[in-house]
């Protein structure tokens, strides 16, 4: 992540800008608005110091100025003075009423594409599929949608807005100074080669600077991340003052950075005043020499001087709008990165409507996470060529397999369990039914379609799950087993909670179902989530239900509890069942026995016993203590 934080580009992308601009488009009028705004602010702006030497070369010290206004001055002079008076007032408040308009649409489109792109990069995150997130850490998928779109938001509605502000006063600056006197235009800019040396110099500096504040930003937003979720490790194991010195490490050199961009600010602003008090300097030299000569007038000095304290202003911005345009490419270049990235798992294009009771079948499924198109060795052990043309590549290296031609069909209603060795691929075979992967051959069929050939809504939407780790959102009791499903009613909320034996604990609570749960549930016990995750599986009426150690981290009365929900939730559904616990498993109407990526063995318990293979020596290992306890628990004889 800090990696990638580090990368800088151009300042200036054309390809990056004209992707930007598309967001712009929706709200063309008001950016044209804030354009004609500024071009206009910026023409008032340059007219200020003219109306200055108007005054003096033709009311204060008259010289016989013809200007463009002498058809409406006035000869008399204090007239003629009040009017251009009321002029310049007059210019100020329509350059306050321009620059509001600037101000408040540029923000507002600004605003506007930030809403827009922080909408589309969320909507695209949710239709990444689940090895996406096995790449890409949250902490920079968090900082895509915060920091890298801020950045943009910036260019917006400061860098390129006082850009252009900054180059049309630059320009009508210089033409009013050739076109008035051209030696002391020419003495004015005699000091930007300086300038352009110490800008130079200047922008490569605090480039570096905001670079490494940048990588220091993303490194503690990564720790503070880490820290703070693991913070009960952290007190268990003593950790706090090891954790707070090399916290105290990152933070040093965010802020030996932050000293290296104010130390670069502090002597470049001064460098360019002196350098521009120089230029005026020496504008008041020549040109007071030129009026004493009666070369020049004293009103032409007077807007010379105005207009050289003017020049020098946007000159100082430059570097730091080329800061922040080059920060907001590098941003820009992060997200289309993001939003490029391909959705490896998407609905068919015409998909099948499904209507069955659910059956499931695994026909000679090949599946490695590390291998998105490779083709395996055929079941005899012999390696497949690759097909010409097919994109895989016969020099890869073998993946690593987690799933080896797994077959097996789960009937309508049935009620079927995943047992095995860690890494056996269990939960695997969870993540390819709901297509949280696609396989690299074979096929995982519902009711005989292909689920590639599905819609993933209605995939899921068939499924109800219970994970071995419940997440709660923020939010109610109520909205966490309704999950956002306008369908399900508050009686059917309250009838799934009855149904897994949480109803008498939610109305223990102070508001019930409205009681409120803090982030990813903190204030319930771990059994209290999990069986709010039983009881939103089952309000929202899957066909297929899923338990994936669902009761493996709750305790002895939770359990209870659940096995009892369990009869009522596997009733006329088809659920499969990961589980090492024996009074789950056995219960099931089938036992599949995965070893090594492989289904070795297929069978009832009894019928799995009897063949004394791999599930009798697990059963034997790990499961006949439990069942021992689990008798005497329930008074059965042994």
């Amino acid at each position: 992540m800090a990696q990638e934080e580090e990368v800088l580009g151009k300042a200036y992308d054309s390809r990056l800008m004209k992707r930007l601009l598309v967001y712009i488009r929706p709200y063309k009028w008001q950016t044209c608005i804030a354009l004609v705004a500024i071009f206009i602010r910026s023409a008032a702006d340059v007219v200020g110091p003219y109306l200055t030497h108007l005054v003096i070369d033709k009311y204060l010290a008259p010289t016989g100025l013809r200007s463009p206004l002498d058809r409406f001055l006035s000869i008399k002079p204090l007239v003629g003075i009040a009017q251009i008076t009321i002029l310049y007032v007059g210019l100020l408040i329509f350059s306050f009423l321009l620059e509001y308009l600037q101000t408040y649409f540029m923000q507002w489109v600004g605003q506007m594409v930030m809403f827009d792109l922080r909408k589309q990069i969320f909507h695209h995150l949710q239709r990444m599929h689940i090895g996406f997130y096995d790449k890409n850490p949250v902490g920079r998928l968090v900082t895509r949608v915060t920091t890298d779109v801020d950045a943009l938001n910036e260019m917006f509605t400061s860098g390129v807005v006082s850009l252009f502000d900054d180059v049309f006063v630059l320009a009508g600056i210089i033409v009013f100074m050739l076109r008035m006197n051209g030696k002391l235009a020419l003495i004015t800019l005699t000091v930007l080669p300086v300038i352009a040396i110490a800008t130079r110099i200047f922008r490569d500096k605090v480039r570096d600077s905001y670079r490494r504040i940048r990588v220091a930003i993303a490194r503690i937003n990564a720790y503070l991340q880490e820290h703070v979720s693991g913070m009960v490790v952290l007190q268990l194991f003593n950790r706090e003052k090891r954790a707070f010195e090399e916290f105290s490490e990152v933070n040093a050199v965010h802020m030996d950075a932050y000293k290296d961009a104010i130390m670069a600010h502090a002597v470049y602003y001064p460098v360019v005043e002196f350098l521009s008090a120089t230029a005026i300097a020496c504008v008041i030299w020549f040109g007071g020499g030129d009026v004493i000569r009666r070369v020049t007038t004293l009103g032409t000095l007077a807007a010379f001087i105005q207009y050289a304290q003017r020049f020098f202003r946007p000159i100082q911005d430059f570097s730091e709008k080329y800061n922040i345009l080059q920060s907001a490419m590098a941003s820009s270049e992060r997200i289309f990165k993001l939003l490029d990235a391909p959705r490896e798992v998407v609905s068919a294009q015409v998909p099948v409507k499904v209507e069955g009771p659910g059956r499931i079948e695994f026909d000679h499924v090949w599946f490695a996470y590390n291998a998105a198109h490779h083709e395996p060795a055929d079941p005899a052990g012999k390696s497949v060529t690759p097909a010409a043309g097919d994109g895989s590549n016969g020099n890869a290296p073998e993946p690593d397999w987690v799933l080896r031609d797994v077959s097996f069909a789960i009937e309508p209603g049935e009620t079927a369990a995943i047992v095995g060795h860690t890494g056996a691929g269990k939960t695997t075979i969870i993540s390819l039914l709901m297509r949280f992967y696609d396989v690299q051959r074979g096929s995982v069929k519902i009711d005989s379609v292909d689920v590639k050939d599905m819609d993933l809504a209605d995939l899921r939407h068939r499924f109800g799950v219970v994970l071995q780790d419940p997440f709660l959102f923020t939010g109610t009791v109520a909205s966490n087993i309704r999950l956002g499903t306008a369908g399900i009613t508050d009686a059917e909320v309250e009838q799934a909670a009855a149904d897994v034996n949480l109803a008498n604990f939610v109305r223990t609570l102070p508001h019930g179902f409205r009681e409120e749960v803090r982030e990813r549930g903190s204030t319930l016990s771990t059994g209290q989530k999990q069986l709010i995750s039983f009881a939103r599986a089952l309000a929202h009426k899957p066909r297929i239900l899923i338990l994936d150690e669902a009761t493996s981290s709750v305790d002895t009365e939770t359990e209870m509890r659940v096995r009892d929900a369990l009869d009522r939730m596997v009733a006329g559904r088809t659920s499969v069942i990961i589980a090492h616990r024996l009074s789950t498993v056995q219960r099931a109407d089938k036992i599949i026995v995965m070893h090594r990526g492989k289904v070795r063995e297929m069978g009832s318990h009894q019928e799995l016993l009897a063949q004394r293979g791999i599930y009798y020596k697990l059963y034997q290992l790990q499961y006949k203590d439990q069942e021992f306890a689990d008798a005497r628990r329930e008074g059965v004889p042994i």
